[in-house]
Parts: structure tokens; sequence; C-alpha cells
């Protein structure tokens, strides 16, 4: 679960959204309401009011000064910094209401943003002490979280680091579009934002900041009888780490908690939540379901908890190895074996719940990352107590998994049920994430998971199902008993485009259409993963109606291309100029083009999702089109670049069709295509093995990219999008060739072929897989294979409006764009079931499949 959705789940039922746009009624600081001082510009930008004089010269990049604020505290401070810098004509901006603060400061909020309240930006050093000294003789002292990115003056709330003042971009080690700061050489190098205080290289720490730097370097856990040996977590209430006691040598897990950080829905901060578990444990002593307290101390300011290591792992961590659903036909045997270990865990679970009632505490965070199942896979113990509560309080729960949340009639013990509810389907069909837009989503999937395990008890899911819909508050959603399903065609494609156009937002300039949170960086709304140029281009390859108004919408907003947009085909310029050049308006498209050549694109990383490849495609994707000389100049120098970082891949580099070397792969295929240079397919092939290198067998017998723990088979970033390159290679080859790789190509059809997939998306979900089925010329590729995944693409079909809708990444909300939602499930079908066969930008379909797999469409 990437933790980064959660606060973009806080402002709307269906779609991610910016925490900005909560709904108002929501107090804002006073010092909002103030009138902008004449001379001054005032202006929102994401959850930052900005003021400046109008006159203001600030430079570029220098040591800027935070302040923290916890939001009891806000209110003055923001006065208070309000009346220190504008008289002074020092431009600042902080957080303009406690309920931004508040998400700023939450548990699993971005730990480099937390604490900042206010930014004010000095002119120079002189400048700076004198900000920091006068400033601090009036708030100095405040309560007030720890900036982790910045260096401490005196005891807060003042902070300092050095950065930039002014947005500009460059691209980091891993072709990520990033803020960038001017280095002693005039280079444009990352504006480093990690956790920690750190200098550039080239900048001097300024002698009156000396003394503050050897205070925070002062407090060190040496001292400890702990030896710190992994960490196990961090999140914004601090880390959580494995270790050893030096003693007794038992091993140990040592929790820790920053003060005013890391808070919960009821404005509890870390130390306060470490407290209630601390007091939870000890409450539960001697009964075996949890880990026993060893040691309670502070270093600094932050307090450490420290309990005994419980053997074993947790009960998510079984589904890779276990869950029959992973293999393409699992054997009867397996499917009850499983369905007897589940039985038995859920079990255990609740008897582990069942006796923390009994000592009057609700768990409140009940989920399988919570869960640590013994070796003997028989007990059970429950980890993490921090919101743990009296069985008989009425409070509401404060922190939990998304697919776990109960509604917010439950209280108490309820809350308890409602997980152990949901855990019940969620060992079968851990989808629960659904719940969290439509809880009426259970009975669904437990007609799933009685298909698919048919000696799970009836009884056991009818009794998760009336736990997880039941209540008195919940505002009924749209049944989804109505929808067509995905492969009744083309009623499914119509209902999609519906659903897509109902979501627009044509009154927006951030975006047109909702998707994943990538689009509320620079340049998201706008691209082909996730903005309106890839919901546009899936519409028109889908055979829907032109929507003309959100074609004027992309060239409204694409004339000029804001600042900061990346240059590459799935996030940036190249893509939203292939999209318009694919609906009509050919001139944009060029222009956005040159527009594009004139950055330094060379500079680029390799990949076909944001680098050299993505943007050598379009290039000769033009050259072929409008016969333009330069373009083909440009396509052959893309080329030479690709070919020198082919044999110079940094060590770690990942693989696949996005961010591998299948991207250059694809751009020399089809270069070669054009040109006949058989130097280009030899690099397609050296590519294409490079990937097929990094491949692992996983062990349902599939191939997948090898990523450390996890396995990726996805489209996007795994071994099916390195097999869509390899058919396509595989068209110019011998027949040797595909004997010699016939062993990958088997690997990655079974991976396409499995019949459980987390997420539904085109890129990471079973869209890209059917994509795959319905392209793949691997032997042993069938139609039957090819319609199951279509029929479970139903698995996570949602209703909005009243139309056929998926969920995009994390699965918390609904998504329309390409890479993650509605937009390339559509695409994906439309690629199978069309009449006229979807493409992919730059992968056509195989016409020897066309005419040996087509798929007919259901009644």
């Amino acid at each position: 679960m990437d933790k980064r959705y959660e606060v973009y789940c806080l402002a709307d039922r269906y779609f991610y959204e910016m925490p900005d746009r909560i709904p108002s009624g929501h107090t804002v600081l006073g010092a909002v309401r103030r009138p902008v001082p004449d001379g001054w510009q005032a202006h929102r930008s994401g959850d930052w009011l900005h003021l400046a004089p109008d006159d203001s010269a600030r430079p570029l990049q220098g040591w800027k000064v935070h302040v923290s604020a916890t939001t009891d505290s806000a209110e003055k401070t923001a006065t208070d910094v309000w009346d220190y810098c504008t008289p002074r004509g020092i431009p600042f901006k902080f957080v303009p209401s406690p309920r931004l603060l508040h998400l700023r400061n939450s548990k699993y909020a971005a730990r480099n943003a937390s604490g900042k309240f206010a930014t004010l930006y000095p002119a120079d050093e002189e400048q700076l002490r004198t900000v920091l000294t006068e400033l601090h003789a009036i708030v100095g002292g405040r309560p007030s979280p720890y900036i982790l990115t910045d260096l401490r003056w005196h005891e807060g709330p003042l902070y300092v680091r050095y950065g930039a003042f002014a947005r500009r971009y460059c691209v980091d080690e891993h072709g990520t579009l990033v803020n960038a700061i001017e280095d002693d050489e005039g280079h444009l190098v990352p504006d480093e934002r990690r956790p920690v205080f750190q200098v550039p290289a080239w900048v001097a720490l300024p002698a009156f900041l000396e003394p503050h730097l050897a205070a925070r370097n002062a407090t060190t856990v040496g001292e400890l009888p702990y030896r710190i040996e992994t960490v196990l977590h961090f999140s914004n209430g601090g880390g959580v780490y494995r270790g050893t006691d030096t003693r007794d040598g038992r091993q140990v897990v040592l929790k820790e908690a920053r003060p005013y950080a890391g808070l919960a829905a009821d404005g509890a901060d870390a130390v306060a939540r470490l407290e209630r578990e601390r007091a939870a444990l000890k409450r539960l002593s001697g009964l075996g379901v949890a880990p026993e307290v060893r040691d309670w101390f502070a270093l600094g300011d932050h307090r450490f908890l420290v309990m005994d290591f419980l053997d074993g792992r947790t009960l998510n961590s079984f589904f890779a190895e276990r869950l029959p659903l992973l293999a393409a036909d699992p054997a009867p045997t397996a499917v009850a074996d499983y369905t007897t270990w589940a039985l038995r865990m859920h079990r255990a679970v609740e008897e582990a719940i069942e006796a923390v009632h009994a000592r009057g505490l609700a768990f409140n965070d009940l989920h399988m990352f919570n869960v640590m199942v013994a070796p003997d896979e028989r007990s059970v113990s429950l980890i993490d107590f921090e919101a743990a509560a009296p069985a008989t309080g009425r409070g509401r729960q404060v922190v939990a998994h998304p697919g776990y949340f109960a509604p917010p009639d439950r209280t108490g013990t309820e809350v308890d049920r409602y997980a152990l509810a949901c855990l019940r389907l969620a060992l079968f069909l851990p989808l629960t994430t659904l719940l969290a837009v439509d809880r009426d989503k259970a009975a669904h999937l437990a007609e799933l998971i009685t298909e698919h395990f048919p000696d799970v008890p009836r009884e056991f899911l009818d009794e998760a199902v009336a736990e997880i819909t039941r209540t008195a508050n919940h505002p009924p959603a749209p049944a989804s008993c109505g929808l067509p399903k995905p492969g009744d065609w083309p009623r499914s494609r119509d209902s999609m485009v519906r659903a897509i156009l109902a979501s627009a937002t044509p009154d927006r300039d951030d975006r047109l259409f909702p998707g994943d949170v990538a689009q509320f960086s620079d340049g998201g709304g706008l691209g082909l993963a996730h903005g309106a140029a890839g919901v546009l281009y899936a519409l028109a390859e889908a055979g829907a109606e032109r929507y003309e108004a959100g074609e004027r919408w992309l060239l409204d907003h694409t004339d000029p291309v804001p600042p900061g947009t990346p240059l590459g085909l799935y996030d940036g310029m190249a893509g939203i100029a292939l999209a318009l050049d694919r609906l009509g308006h050919t001139q944009r498209c060029l222009d956005l083009t040159e527009a594009l050549l004139g950055e330094k694109w060379q500079r680029l990383p390799s990949d076909l999702h944001g680098g050299v490849a993505g943007i050598g495609l379009l290039l000769s994707h033009l050259a072929r089109t409008t016969g333009e000389r330069h373009f083909h100049e440009q396509a052959d120098e893309a080329a030479r670049i690709l070919a020198d970082q082919l044999t110079q891949a940094p060590p770690g580099r990942r693989a696949g069709l996005m961010r591998g070397d299948t991207g250059p792969a694809l751009f020399f295929l089809r270069l070669y295509e054009r040109t006949s240079n058989p130097h280009l397919l030899e690099l397609a092939g050296v590519a294409l093995r490079s990937d097929l290198a990094r491949c692992v067998r996983t062990g349902n017998g599939s191939l997948a990219v090898g990523e450390g723990r996890r396995t990726l088979p996805y489209l996007g970033d795994g071994s099916i999008g390195i097999g869509a390159v390899l058919d396509d290679y595989l068209a110019h080859t011998p027949a040797s060739e595909a004997t010699a790789l016939a062993e990958a190509r088997s690997g990655i059809l079974a991976a396409a072929q499995t019949p459980f997939c987390v997420q539904p998306g085109l890129l990471r979900g079973r869209a890209g897989m059917i994509w795959h089925l319905g392209r793949t010329t691997a032997p042993g590729a069938t139609p039957a294979a090819l319609r199951a995944q279509v029929a479970a693409l139903d698995w996570y079909s949602m209703n909005y409006a009243g139309e056929l809708a998926f969920p995009g990444d994390q699965m918390m909300r609904l998504s329309m764009d390409l890479a993650t939602g509605t937009a390339g499930c559509l695409l994906a079908l439309a690629s199978t079931l069309g009449d006229r066969p979807a493409q992919l930008p730059f992968l056509p379909p195989l016409r020897a499949l066309r005419s040996r797999h087509r798929v007919p469409a259901e009644p």
C-alpha cells in the first residue's frame, strides 16, 4: 500500500484529489483575510499562499528560512511572520488553513515537507542572519514539529536550508523531472529534499550556523544499550527499527515517535500514539497475542518504545507463495489446501482479537500487515497498537488501512468486527480497498470467492457481507448490478465513454479528467499517461465520438505549455504532440515538437516513458508523415544516443517497456522498419536481452521482472511489456531466434494468463494482460485465455454516474486516465473487441494474430 495516496482521498468520494480542494467549511487563518499591502502581490499555489513585493528581485536560490508550527500556534505564527516580513520587503509564503497544516504533519505525509508552515526568502546571508536573530526573538521556543530537511536554529521553530527560490527543473538520475538549483559550474542539478539536512558541495555553511550543526550532531544512539541493525519502516511520525539488546543479546524492536508530527485524525501526535501503544501492550502483557514491552526512553526530543521482536512473518507476506490464483491453472488440491489454511488463519486472528477485547481494549487497526504469523503458521500475534482504545469507547477510528476502514457509525469493538469481516474476503480476494469507494462491492467479491474457492462456507462469506454493508448512516452508492460486463462490447465501450465524459471538468486548469495522483505533478494533467492527452487518445482509438470540448481544452492549455512540463512521450510534451496529431491537430503537434527540440532533450534518460526513446519514436513518426529532413536527422541523433547509453547502462537500472531497455528496443525496431539498417535490428536484440536478463522465474513458473522482494509481470514495468516488443522483434528475425527465446516467451505468456491481478490498469494491471493476449503471436496463446482475462476485468467494475468505470492505482478511488484507469481499460478492450483494433502508441496490432485469435464479443 502506497501511503502517499491516502491524503488524496480526503477531498472527494470518487476520485483522487488535491487536499487543498477539500470542500469549504474549514476555517482559514486570520492572516489570509488581511488586505495585501500596497505594492505587494499574493497568489495561491497548492497548499501555499505566496506574498511578495511587486518589485521583488530575489535570487533564484539561496538560504531559506522555514517556520514550523502546530495547528494551535499557526494563527499567531502566521500573523507574526506577516508583520515581520511585510515592512522589511521579505517575500514569504505560508499554509493558509489549520486543516492543510494538519495534513502536512499527518502520519503518512511526506517526511521532507512535514513541519513546514511558512517559508521566508532572505536576499543574502547577511539578511539570513538578521531574520533568524530578530524573528527568533518573536517566535522562538514555540512548540512545533522538527523539520527533517533543515538545520534548527536554537530550539526552533526556525529552520534553515539551502535550496531553490524560483521554479527551475532538471532531470535526476531516475529520469524524473525535479526541482533544480544551479551548481558552481552553472549546471542545473537536483535540489535534494531528502529528510536529512545536507549542504550542496559547492556551498559553504555560514559560520553563524556552525554551532547549530554541532548541536544537531551531538545527539547520537551510541550510548544506548541497543544496537540498531535494520530499518523496518519509516513514517512521518518516526521510524521502526530492528536491533539487539547488547546486555543480553535478545532481538528487539525500537519504535520512534517525533513530537508534534505524525498526526492522527483526532490530532494525536506520534508521541501520544506511542504512549497509547505502550499502555495497551502493558494491559495485554502475558496474553501471548502482542509483543512484551522492554523499555521506554527519550533521545533528544524523540520517544522510543522497545518491544520484544516477534519471530515470524506478516500475514500479507504469504500471498505471493500461497494464493492459488497466482497460478495460471491452479490444481483443485491447491485451492482446497489454501482454503483450509486461510480459514485457520482467520480463526486465529479472531481468537487474538477476542483476547484483546476480553482485556477491555479494541485494537482499531486490524489488517494483514498488523498480523504476525508464527513460524508454525498456527498462532498469530497483533502488532501496532497505536490506535487501541477502550472497548466500550464511542470514539471513531482515527488510523486504519483503507481496505479495512470502518464506516463512521462503528465504534469500540464494532470497528474490529468490521475489519474481521473485511479480512474474510481479503484472505481469498485481496481487493477490499474497493470498499473505500463502494462498500456494496462486498457482495460481488463474495460471489467471486465462491466461484474460485468452492470450499469456503457460504455462511462465512454471507456474514462478512452483512457486517460490511450494515449501516444507518452510509449513503447508498449506485448499485453495480446493472452495468454491462467488460466483454459486452460495444455496450461496455459506450458506458465507459459516458463515464469518462461525465467526469470531465473543463472549468479546471490543473486537469480535465480525474486520474492518478501523478497528474498533480508538473505536466501530469496534460500528458499521455495520466492527463487529458491520454484519455482523448484512448477515446479516439476506441472509436468514440469526438469530444471537441476536451480537445479545445488541451489546445488551450498547451498554448503555451506550462513551465516545468516534462518532455517525454508518456509524461509530457512528446505524448501531447502525438495525441494531438492523432486527433488531427497536426500544426499544434509540430509546434510542440519544435518547442521540445529547443530543450535539452538529449540529456534525458533512455527510456520510453519520459526519455530519449519516446521522443525518438515521435521524431521518426513525424519524419515519415511530414517528410521533413530535420526530423529524420533528429531521430538518427536519438538512435546514436541510445546506442551509446545501451553500452553504458548503470547498475540497478530498471527493466520493462516504460523505464527499461525495452523502450529503446522498440525505437530501434521502428527505425529499422523505416531504414532497413541491420545494425538497428541488432541493437534491438541487445536491448531486449538486457531486459530479459533482469527477469526471474516466479513460484508459478511465469517470467517476471525481478526487483528485489517483488516481481513484476505488467505491461509498463514488467515482463509483459518486454514480451510485446519481443513479438515485434521476432517478426523480423529467423525462426532460430524464436526457438532460442521460446522459453522466455512461454514464461511471459504465463504471466499474462495469471488469474489474480491486484489492479485493473493498463500499465500496472489486468488491462495490460488483456492487451498483450489480444496481440501476441507467442505459441500457446489461446482465445480462451484472453476471454478469461476479459471476464476477470469485471472484478474491479465500479459505478460512476450510472456507468461502467474502474479504480486507479491503490484502488481507493476511481481513475479515468490511460495508465491506471478507465481510459486504459477502454483501450485494452478495444484492442481485441473493437472492429478496428485500437493500438498503443507505436505498438500496432500484429496481423497474424488478428486472423488467428479474433475474440468475439459476448452476447
